[in-house]
């Protein structure tokens, strides 16, 4: 399953990076100031039941029914019986890379169990859920989503970096506050500026803002901590984008290694015979 999960990831690289370098950051580069309201509002009509039917589309049918069951015996369970059928619920969807309705799943055992952990956890699947969404009204209300969760984590420990990561990125994806959320990130590498995933998503802003050379410190930082086929195509790309191609053809081959995806692989062939000219 994890191997599934790292192919999907890898795929949608191409297709985020086309979306990311078109999408300005609201509020950063535009005076829009719309939005909000409606992601409120879309977020009434995003509901458990819509994402757990969208979900299941396209699943092998054993697993169809294995989920279907256990949201069956949920109907009428007690609240102790619905946390360890939630748990085993969150799993099937978890291990299916459906982040959408785990994120649901995680905030109704933070409902009944208000523990950090699940606050987080549903904080987390909501972002990866509207990460690559281009149905702007169902990513707004994910977005309103994770803030929500993020929020209600903190609320329990206010410290916790993996957290504030969560809401400076929610904040800078889908308010009309993104420096609110820039702040937020900045300060968590001050407290620790080896966080991989503080850095990445600052580095993803400061593309989207078309600061490739600040972008490409980021990303640097990230591949020396943990190198992955996404940060140095990132990376590669911000090398691209300022005219340093012996750099980024360097950076797409170090991407192409690690993905061992022929989608990905592909791509960056194209992309490195072009700079090789």
């Amino acid at each position: 399953m994890q191997r599934t999960k790292q192919i999907a990831t890898i795929t949608s690289i191409v297709i985020l990076m086309g979306f990311l370098l078109v999408q300005p950051i609201k509020g950063l580069v535009n005076k829009d100031k719309g939005g909000a309201a409606s992601d409120t509002e879309s977020s009434s009509l995003v509901t458990f039941e819509l994402v757990s039917q969208q979900a299941k589309q396209g699943l092998n049918v054993n697993i169809i029914k294995e989920i279907s069951d256990i949201e069956a015996q949920l109907r009428d369970a007690s609240d102790s019986k619905k946390i360890d059928l939630l748990q085993q619920l969150a799993m099937k969807w978890d291990d299916v890379n459906r982040p959408a309705p785990t994120g649901f799943i995680y905030e109704k055992l933070a409902d009944l169990d208000a523990k950090f952990d699940y606050w987080l956890k549903a904080g987390n699947a909501y972002r990866e859920a509207y990460a690559n969404l281009q149905d702007t009204s169902m990513a707004g209300a994910f977005n309103g989503y994770a803030i929500n969760a993020y929020q209600k984590a903190l609320e329990i420990n206010g410290n916790d970096l993996d957290a504030k990561t969560g809401l400076g990125s929610a904040y800078v994806s889908g308010t009309n506050n993104p420096m609110a959320g820039i702040a937020l990130l900045q300060e968590v590498v001050k407290a620790d500026p080896s966080h991989i995933d503080a850095n990445k998503n600052l580095g993803l802003f400061s593309m989207q803002s078309r600061q490739f050379d600040r972008a490409i410190d980021r990303f640097k930082t990230v591949v020396s901590l943990k190198p992955d086929a996404e940060s140095y195509f990132y990376l590669a790309t911000s090398y691209e984008n300022i005219g340093l191609k012996r750099e980024a053809i360097a950076a797409f081959e170090k991407s192409r290694e690690l993905a061992a995806d022929p989608t990905l692989t592909q791509f960056i062939n194209r992309k490195i015979d072009e700079l090789s000219k």
